[in-house]
């Protein structure tokens, strides 16, 4: 199991130029990422713990290629942040599926992957080589321009 300092080192290698490889990214952190359709439509995404103690996270296939990078994104981040809580089979706790639901856990991996995704100092770079709207931010970082208006804070 990689360490903390290993694990933000691999994810800073990362992070140089956008958009973020994410799923490059989990393979990295020696995570799998499958695309499936059969998760039921409202569901984005879970991560899942093998039983040989590897963990594979599954993006919706009938998702926009920009919300299964985000759902990747937020399914990473529960890997980092509340691994704990992944038992044998699927998330312990159903709040941790990439859907409707918005406890604090959610509210933690989201906020994570929006970072993961979106670093600040990428988006200043960015911005700085010209890009100066969000729609055009949202492209070049391969999210939606709801995310990258959360993110920045500024209104879409």
């Amino acid at each position: 199991m990689k360490t903390k300092e290993e694990i933000e080192e691999i994810i800073q290698s990362f992070q140089e130029e956008a958009p973020i490889k994410v799923f490059d990214l989990a393979r990295a952190l020696g995570l799998e990422v499958y695309r499936t359709s059969k998760l039921p439509k409202d569901v984005s995404g879970c991560i899942h713990k093998e039983e040989n103690g590897s963990y594979v996270i599954f993006t919706n296939k009938n998702h926009h290629i920009n919300r299964r990078r985000f759902t990747a994104a937020h399914e990473i981040a529960h890997y980092i942040l509340h691994r704990d809580l992944i038992e044998d089979g699927m998330i312990v706790d159903d709040t941790l599926y990439r859907s409707r639901l918005s406890g604090p856990l959610e509210k933690e991996a989201n906020r994570y992957a929006a970072r993961l995704l979106m670093p600040r100092h990428l988006i200043l770079k960015v911005i700085r080589e010209g890009v100066d709207s969000i729609a055009e931010l949202a492209d070049k970082f391969r999210v939606s321009e709801a995310a990258m208006s959360i993110r920045t804070g500024i209104p879409s």
